[in-house]
């Protein structure tokens, strides 16, 4: 079986066979029509001998034939409506497949080479940040949402996360390294100022951004803080999953081999947790070591002093991210807004509210942000420390070394690099 644990390409024709199988159930779920019955007697007297007329489209059969009258009694048939009850989560799950091609990159910060996806182009820099334990690709459907709307997303892998190194030590791994991190990238993109934002940890990254470097951060989209009402929970959480890793390693060690090799759905959420399930037991403990004996967030003074625009995303039952963080996040910072998700996946699962709230933000955020000086849009264009073959261009499929893009099919460009 192909070994697919580095997130490469895969061959293209399960690539193929994966794209055509998701069409055909989106298809499927959109032709379905609507079942009406007949009775055993239309309105001349005669028998009718179809008990089920099955109609595609809108608007009852007409008079004369052989369709139902007004007054007839109509109900669905049995066997089309389980097949529309399991066609419409098909249907919904086709619509969240990744197909937008992105430009996927590296470079290096402390000695880590560092991995980072970039949706869409332009001076409207916006880098997201992912969860504990996951990576970007659980915000690649945000991106090609938001790069759709005029703004050039980069999604960074963290260290210890996604395709990026993964140091086995604690001290790699605290928060506000990971915020270094993120302002190294800017440095490396050639972009003086953008918008910072994330979840859960990305969000706890980027406040921790805006308190070393605020005179980088146009503005903040935070999603689910950690903050102080979420410690408790958080402790509790995370400690008894920092001892089991370290004793059962030897058990899970197979378990993530298995799992590295499983196909991927691109379905940006679900790999996600398939890669994180797929991590090596000491990479894994590593980093929750790290992130819980370092700083969480930064203090409620330095919190008071970030003057950047804010859009603040809570939700309720969650422990590990109250609502009540991020209600009193909003009450802190000086200029933020607070939008309450109806749950934890919404922005995931059903992102088009949420989605159209970020966006709104981001409008503001660069209407009153200065224009770039001169000659920085090339430079931040010509992204310093990129690869000689040109990286690779991923969305379904791979470019690698100016060689292919695929969105569901393959075209060769040039040699592979």
């Amino acid at each position: 079986m192909p070994d697919f644990s580095d997130g490469g390409p895969r061959p293209a024709a399960a690539r193929a066979a994966g794209a055509t199988a998701v069409r055909l159930a989106a298809v499927l779920a959109t032709a379905i029509g609507t079942v009406r019955s007949g009775s055993m007697r239309a309105r001349t007297g005669r028998p009718d001998r179809s008990r089920w007329t099955v109609v595609i489209g809108e608007g009852p059969p007409g008079p004369g034939r052989g369709g139902p009258g007004p007054e007839e009694a109509r109900r669905p048939s049995p066997a089309l409506a389980a097949l529309r009850a399991v066609a419409r989560p098909v249907a919904g799950a086709a619509a969240l497949v990744d197909r937008e091609p992105f430009d996927e990159e590296w470079f290096e910060h402390r000695g880590l080479r560092l991995r980072y996806e970039i949706h869409g182009a332009g001076q409207r820099v916006v880098l997201l940040t992912h969860g504990l334990l996951l990576d970007s690709q659980m915000n690649r459907r945000l991106a090609a949402d938001l790069a759709r709307r005029g703004n050039r997303v980069v999604l960074l892998d963290l260290p210890g996360h996604g395709r990026s190194d993964k140091p086995r030590h604690a001290t790699a791994h605290r928060m506000d390294l990971y915020a270094s991190t993120v302002v190294a990238l800017l440095d490396h993109l050639g972009v003086e100022r953008a918008v910072v934002g994330g979840v859960s940890l990305g969000a706890n990254v980027s406040l921790h951004a805006a308190e070393i470097a605020p005179d980088r951060i146009a503005g903040l989209v935070v999603e689910m803080p950690v903050l102080e009402w979420a410690v408790p929970a958080a402790a509790a959480a995370f400690m008894p999953m920092l001892v089991g890793i370290r004793v059962a390693a030897a058990v899970l060690r197979p378990v993530a081999s298995v799992v590295r090799r499983l196909p991927r759905t691109h379905i940006g959420t679900l790999d996600s947790m398939v890669a994180a399930a797929g991590a090596e037991p000491e990479e894994m403990a590593a980093v929750l070591h790290g992130v819980i004996t370092g700083p969480v967030a930064p203090v409620i003074d330095a919190r008071r002093s970030m003057r950047m625009p804010a859009l603040v995303i809570g939700h309720q039952l969650d422990a590990i991210h109250p609502f009540a963080d991020a209600a009193h996040l909003v009450r802190a910072l000086p200029d933020a807004r607070l939008v309450r998700a109806r749950s934890i996946v919404e922005l995931r699962l059903a992102p088009a509210r949420l989605t159209g709230a970020i966006a709104a933000f981001l409008d503001e955020v660069w209407t009153t942000e200065p224009a770039p000086p001169a000659g920085h849009a090339a430079a931040a264009q010509r992204r310093p420390g990129r690869p000689a073959g040109g990286g690779t261009r991923t969305g379904g499929g791979t470019r690698t070394g100016g060689g292919t893009r695929t969105g569901g099919t393959t075209a060769t460009r040039g040699p592979a690099g």
